[in-house]
């Protein structure tokens, strides 16, 4: 690392940096508690995940994954055909592997009470037309059903699968782990890309519930979209959240 010219600001805002140095990544988090869950689930998940160098806490230091990240959200994804079946099949492994020791972080109950805040906000304060709001909330109430947990990720956006070909290299940021809905990790990967679900479920073999997968898309978006905005990021891209929600009308 001493010959590194350059450091990489990968994400940065007030729970967490990660920056990128040379093959290395460093991870500094707010919530410790969050390294702690990243740490275990990495070691419990039977899909490739990157290589823990070391843990200085508040800093936890894992190394490049080789290969490309699947996509980005608002970018059309150059991945194969087959590195989403790849990818869907990884999900598939995990989600059948034995639950981690620790439970969701929210219920069901807690989840629709969420949502209700959530949809309250981004009507009173302008952000999104209320029938539009309206329509997606829902929708959204298709991902409320009654679901067997298993073992995911939690956060598996586009960007935390990376690919070399056809061939998945690996998983990342696991700090969101738990028992939870299978449905909602099939969702999150394909949010904004419902061109290569087809590609995710071929993969990912049978049990694929696209309504629920569908209401997923509306319900995650509506409850990202405010913490998106204060923390600096723009849920109104192209191809992002706010599209995600407007194509669902």
């Amino acid at each position: 690392m001493a010959d590194v010219e350059e450091v990489e600001v990968v994400v940065a805002h007030s729970e967490r940096v990660t920056l990128r140095v040379g093959d290395v990544f460093l991870k500094i988090d707010a919530d410790q508690t969050n390294i702690d869950v990243e740490v275990e689930a990495m070691a419990l998940a039977p899909v490739p995940t990157p290589e823990i160098l070391w843990r200085k806490p508040p800093v936890l230091a894992i190394a490049a994954l080789p290969g490309t990240a699947l996509g980005r959200l608002g970018e059309p994804s150059t991945a194969s055909p087959a590195a989403w079946a790849a990818a869907g099949a990884a999900i598939r492994l995990l989600h059948d592997a034995p639950l981690p020791p620790w439970p969701g972080r929210r219920s069901r109950d807690e989840i629709a009470a969420h949502l209700d805040r959530e949809c309250e906000w981004l009507i009173t304060s302008g952000v999104l037309p209320a029938d539009l709001v309206t329509r997606n909330r829902e929708i959204a109430e298709a991902a409320l059903r009654p679901w067997t947990p298993v073992f995911t990720h939690g956060d598996l956006q586009i960007t935390h699968v990376f690919v070399d070909g056809d061939k998945l290299t690996g998983i990342i940021d696991w700090s969101e782990a738990s028992q939870g809905d299978a449905m909602f990790d099939l969702a999150s990967l394909t949010l904004g890309h419902e061109e290569h679900l087809a590609d995710v479920a071929a993969g990912y073999g049978t049990d694929v519930d696209l309504d629920a997968i569908r209401a997923w898309w509306s319900l995650r978006s509506l409850l990202a979209s405010r913490w998106l905005i204060e923390h600096g990021f723009d849920p109104n891209s192209p191809g992002c959240e706010f599209d995600v929600l407007r194509s669902r009308m």
